[in-house]
């Protein structure tokens, strides 16, 4: 039967990492053989100075001739450590210049690459053309500068106000026809007893009937 899991997939784990892996964990292992040694040491001094004690003096040298075999063995064990450490970081500098190495070329394809799409004869046209196009539209600027009269200026200035006014939205004019305005009313005729009189009629008027009667 075929796989039904589809093909494995590829672990990132390198032989560089596998191998770091390793010699830390041996350093982790003697560094735990350091500590078992050094309380050990302790220990058989403690016991040596109890020897003496008890009147034991050869069992003490003994004891001690041991605890100085032990010690050198400890020296040993701090120097390997030392060692695999060192190597440790000689790998992971290792791993780190492979990895600025293996980007370096990346960079080197991704620019070679750019350099084929475009060489150094097409930057020197677009830039020719650049150049070119930049003072064509000076000489443009320069001309039209130059060839207005204040005649000219003056009809640009109100070619800008019409503009500006069309721009200006007016009120719109009623579709539906206004209301007529009503005929002022006919003036009536005046009767002659309502003009108002003259002051000589008015006082002859107010004087009483017998006043008013003449001498024949």
């Amino acid at each position: 039967m075929g796989n039904l899991f589809g093909k494995k997939k590829q672990s990132r784990v390198t032989e560089q990492d596998k191998a770091i892996l390793q010699l830390k964990q041996q350093r982790d292992k003697l560094r735990q053989y350091q500590k078992k040694i050094t309380l050990q040491l302790e220990k058989e001094r403690q016991l040596a100075r109890q020897l003496l004690k008890d009147g034991k003096k050869e069992k003490a040298l003994l004891l001690l001739k041991k605890k100085r075999y032990q010690e050198q063995l400890l020296d040993k064990t701090e120097n390997q450590i030392s060692n695999l450490e060192r190597m440790v970081q000689d790998l992971e500098f290792v791993q780190i210049e492979r990895k600025v190495i293996d980007g370096l070329k990346v960079g080197n394809e991704c620019l070679k690459k750019m350099h084929e799409a475009m060489s150094i004869e097409d930057v020197e046209r677009i830039m020719d053309e650049t150049q070119d196009a930049i003072e064509y539209q000076r000489q443009i600027d320069d001309m039209l500068a130059g060839s207005l009269t204040q005649e000219d200026e003056d009809a640009v200035l109100a070619e800008l106000e019409a503009i500006t006014q069309e721009d200006v939205k007016l009120p719109e004019v009623p579709s539906e026809p206004l209301p007529e305005v009503p005929k002022a009313a006919e003036k009536t005729p005046v009767s002659e007893n309502d003009r108002p009189r003259k002051k000589p009629e008015r006082e002859l008027l107010a004087l009483p009937a017998a006043a008013r009667r003449q001498p024949v």
